[in-house]
């Protein structure tokens, strides 16, 4: 079982504030809030409803994603700390509306602690119902005063992120011409493709739906559609983009991958610790996934404030910005991008995290 009182440091055993084991028995309702840190504020990140194998794996989950949220929510510039939840079953199967509501009373229960929104197998829709029991819920429908589905940002924030990696390595941040590789056409990969091919790069896509290839290959045929990620890995490529679950770049396929640039939504990339050194030594540009992939997040923060599509846009937008001072300064100091944007973030939360020191 992963040790919750761990290290301070990321990378090895995470260090969390609380971690919340969360059971209504008459829902069927199993699920952990982990929060990694408040020291920026409450702390903000989805819910990810899942068919963990077992609780082990549940809990691994849920402490990685939170210590990532943190990471994340400090080089988005949000005054937010790092948390997630995790629902343990199969939302096609065990979603309802009293399990929603069961978690959502969980939530409230943490009195502001942890504020929560959509992740994988939870939608808009499920926040709305979850609301009915928690005021500390983003990313709510339209109908209901919220901003809607949050991958419209995260796929934003994505190309923002991969111009910048582009004009690092070819000098230009357009991505015309190049060849990118998407794994995963789900909420965001689909909208990343429009991105892509409305800049005019050549896509490659696998996603285990069916369906969801389906839809991107109806709206743009020319794309072309490999068996899975295994082959889309070795494909030739200029841009690996993985979109699904995490730990896709580990010891068998980053010796296999021919991109230059690695950039995309998943959460958790990096299989272990150690990988990204040898992304580095092999010429292999990543651009950190929690500072990309942050789009998503400023989209439902803002919301807690009252959503302005424009205002949270134009933020997401300076991912772009922020992609390309983590390039520059791990190029000064001599480490891989993953390291520099850890010290960028760790910066910001120790020193903004201090003031919380001054008694008012």
């Amino acid at each position: 079982m992963p040790n919750v009182f761990g290290t301070p440091h990321k990378g090895a055993e995470p260090r969390h504030e609380q971690v919340v084991f969360c059971q209504d028995e008459a829902s069927g309702l199993r699920a952990i809030i982990a929060i990694y840190s408040t020291a920026l504020g409450p702390a903000l990140g989805g819910t990810r409803f899942y068919p963990y194998r077992s609780e082990d794996e549940a809990l691994a989950d849920v402490l990685n994603l939170s210590r990532g949220m943190a990471y994340k929510n400090a080089l988005a510039g949000l005054d937010h700390g790092g948390g997630k939840a995790v629902i343990i079953g199969d939302p096609a199967v065990d979603k309802t509306e009293a399990l929603l509501r069961a978690y959502g009373r969980f939530v409230q229960s943490l009195n502001g602690r942890y504020y929560t929104a959509c992740d994988v197998g939870t939608y808009s829709e499920d926040m709305d119902v979850v609301a009915r029991e928690s005021r500390f819920v983003t990313g709510r429908t339209t109908a209901n005063g919220g901003a809607g589905d949050s991958s419209v940002l995260t796929a934003y924030g994505v190309f923002q992120g991969m111009r910048a990696a582009a004009e690092t390595v070819w000098g230009s941040p357009t991505l015309r011409g190049r060849r990118v590789g998407v794994e995963g056409v789900g909420k965001v990969g689909h909208r990343l493709v429009e991105h892509l091919r409305e800049d005019g790069a050549e896509v490659v896509v696998c996603d285990v739906s069916e369906a969801a290839v389906e839809q991107v290959r109806a709206r743009h045929p020319e794309v072309e559609v490999v068996a899975d990620s295994d082959a889309l890995i070795r494909t030739d490529l200029d841009v690996y983009a993985p979109c699904a679950l995490g730990g896709s770049l580990n010891d068998d396929t980053v010796p296999a991958l021919t991109a230059k640039i690695v950039c995309g939504a998943a959460n958790n990339q990096l299989a272990h610790p150690g990988i990204e050194k040898r992304l580095a030594d092999r010429g292999v540009l990543y651009a950190p996934d929690y500072v990309v992939n942050s789009g998503g997040v400023i989209q439902v923060a803002d919301e807690i404030r009252g959503f302005d599509f424009d205002r949270a846009k134009s933020r997401a937008s300076g991912i772009y910005e922020t992609t390309k001072r983590i390039f520059a300064l791990a190029a000064d100091e001599g480490v891989p991008p993953a390291a520099a944007a850890d010290r960028l973030a760790e910066r910001r939360m120790s020193e903004i995290g201090r003031l919380r020191g001054i008694l008012l």
